[in-house]
């Protein structure tokens, strides 16, 4: 009988730890209207109209200065975009998409003959465990892991995203 309650008492802990560990949480203050990245100062800002509600520091692609021209180039685009798709299951801790390439950045690819490049997301670190420098993405902006998290749930698809030198 003792053996069964202990038994039972574990399993019920483990749930809740396991409830805990959930990557997702719920946001529910302002709405976020619009995501800035400003790549010189390696800084993400959260708006609800002109008010900033956050602010993160980032590292970029490995060739972070210039916009991203073709695939491989390391480069962070710059421009405006839109948060169009999210990945709970993503190499990284949790990914929100960028819309990019957009009509221009295909055509200035097409004119050198080169791909334009994709999958750009906003994410957190690598799931598999190493140190990282500044500025090792392929093109991509990194957060950390908890900061990315509620990112994650701040932001819905739609939101613009302006992405600056």
């Amino acid at each position: 009988m003792r053996f069964v309650f202990l038994r039972g008492l574990l399993l019920a802990s483990l749930l809740v730890l396991s409830a805990c560990s959930s990557k997702f949480i719920s946001y529910n203050g302002p709405e976020v209207t619009k995501v800035e990245i400003h790549k010189g100062q390696r800084l993400l800002k959260v708006f609800h109209g002109n008010r900033v509600l956050k602010t993160f520091d980032v590292d970029l692609g490995f060739g972070a200065l210039g916009h991203k021209q073709f695939e491989g180039d390391g480069r962070t685009p710059e421009g405006r975009y839109t948060i169009d798709r999210r990945n709970p299951n993503s190499s990284f801790y949790l990914s929100l998409g960028i819309s990019y390439p957009n009509e221009a950045d295909r055509a200035y690819a097409r004119t050198i003959g080169k791909s334009p490049g994709g999958d750009i997301f906003i994410h957190g670190q690598p799931n598999l465990k190493g140190k990282r420098g500044p500025d090792w993405t392929a093109g991509c902006i990194a957060i950390r892991n908890g900061e990315m998290r509620l990112l994650y749930a701040m932001v819905k698809n739609g939101t613009v995203i302006d992405i600056f030198p």
